[in-house]
């Protein structure tokens, strides 16, 4: 398979599908993330295994950059990042191949830490909610606190919900695949020793409701041949 992963990091989500032989394209807007990929990617690096790009997705260029189409397309935390969501799922569509399909991975924004407050270096980290609060006093809260202000308001400013995820996935043409939804991040087993648990069925089946209490979703997507 060939997997481009977009907002790669360390390219740590990468390495494990190198591992089961895939090649691929990492492209990662912060250019010191892209200096630790290139350090711990090194040797497949080198092989031609893959290539780290330091580039804002919009600016790639598909011909020189990417070189092809891909099997898979990975946002792991990240589409809750992006301002015109409609506009990059939309997008990602002409650079799979036939069967090819996207990955998403993401909190839904009213989960108790959907705000990313968790990132904070004062006791707001330890808050759930508060990124619910009303726009100005959410952000007066992050300056009194000296906090990161541009980058936490920006994941309040997106506000990516379970129901308008799907909307636009099938206003761009696609089909849902497979989705599982988390009460438990899977993550959070690495990072708090609190095992993965699913949804439970009752709850996940409530629009709005359901976001609140969900700290994970993964979702599979392909393009709806029948659209296209």
């Amino acid at each position: 398979m060939r997997v481009l992963e977009i907002g790669c990091g360390e390219g740590g989500v990468l390495k494990a599908f190198l591992e089961k032989g895939c090649t691929g394209i990492g492209v990662e807007l912060d250019h010191a993330r892209v200096l630790d990929a290139n350090r711990l990617l090194a040797e497949p690096i080198a092989s031609g295994q893959i290539k780290i790009i330091s580039k804002d997705i919009y600016e790639v260029d598909a011909e020189k950059d990417l070189q092809g189409l891909f099997d898979l397309i990975l946002l792991k935390d990240v589409i809750e990042h992006i301002h015109d969501q409609p506009r990059l799922i939309g997008w990602m569509k002409k650079f799979l191949s036939p069967q090819g399909a996207i990955f998403f991975g993401f909190p839904p924004w009213q989960m108790p830490f959907g705000g990313h407050q968790q990132v904070c270096h004062s006791r707001l980290s330890r808050l759930p909610y508060i990124h619910l609060l009303p726009r100005p006093l959410y952000k007066a809260l992050l300056k009194w606190k000296k906090e990161s202000v541009e980058d936490l308001m920006e994941i309040r400013d997106t506000r990516l919900t379970i129901e308008r995820f799907e909307k636009i996935c099938l206003t761009e043409g696609y089909r849902i695949v497979q989705a599982e939804h988390y009460l438990f991040n899977p993550i959070y087993e690495w990072k708090f020793g609190i095992r993965p648990r699913k949804q439970f069925s009752l709850l996940r089946a409530l629009p709005v409701l359901r976001n609140y209490f969900t700290t994970c979703v993964y979702y599979l997507i392909s393009p709806n041949t029948l659209n296209t």
